[in-house]
């Protein structure tokens, strides 16, 4: 069903950036099932512009990024999920809700990593998550480790955004230092 909505988007609709992003891959077997499903809906990755994208919400998707990213255009981070089950905690949880941070430094070393991998694949990542909305701080971790985008809620827009051009404003005068 979600196939038939991709290609009725794209080739009737004439929605030709509407890009297909797989949640909560598990393997790559998982994922190479997934684009053999979808070519036989008439969805190939890669033909008409169509750009496959991959959730990266699960620590096996950090872990083998450079495996995955040979099957993909791009990374979108799922901070909420990433967090959950990198630190093996329920958010929902009232027990240990107070846990719960994507600025915890094993989501970071996460992130870090796959960033790292991706840039090294020649392949996009972004997050998506309340991260980055919630905390200007994350919004700058990320831009100092070469996110290529990054979305948010639009009542944190002015802020993020505000904290995003402070960051690269920041490293362009290093970087202009430093030539």
């Amino acid at each position: 069903m979600e196939c038939k909505a991709i290609n009725k988007a794209r080739a009737e609709l004439g929605l030709t950036n509407v890009t297909v992003m797989v949640p909560f891959c598990r393997t790559v077997t998982e994922l190479k099932e997934v684009k053999k499903i979808m070519k036989e809906n008439g969805l190939i990755r890669g033909k008409d512009g169509l750009e496959l994208y991959l959730m990266a919400e699960i620590p096996s998707n950090i872990m083998m990024a450079e495996e995955f990213a040979k099957y993909i255009d791009g990374f979108s981070i799922g901070s909420n999920d990433l967090t959950q089950l990198t630190l093996g905690l329920d958010r929902d949880s009232s027990l240990v809700a107070y846990l719960y941070d994507e600025r915890n430094e094993a989501v970071k070393h996460m992130i870090r990593m796959l960033i790292t991998q991706a840039k090294k694949m020649n392949v996009k990542v972004g997050i998506c998550g309340q991260g980055p909305s919630d905390f200007p701080d994350f919004a700058q971790f990320l831009v100092e480790n070469g996110i290529d985008s990054i979305s948010v809620t639009p009542d944190s827009f002015l802020k993020t955004a505000r904290a995003i051009a402070e960051i690269e404003r920041a490293l362009d005068e290093g970087i202009r230092r430093s030539a």
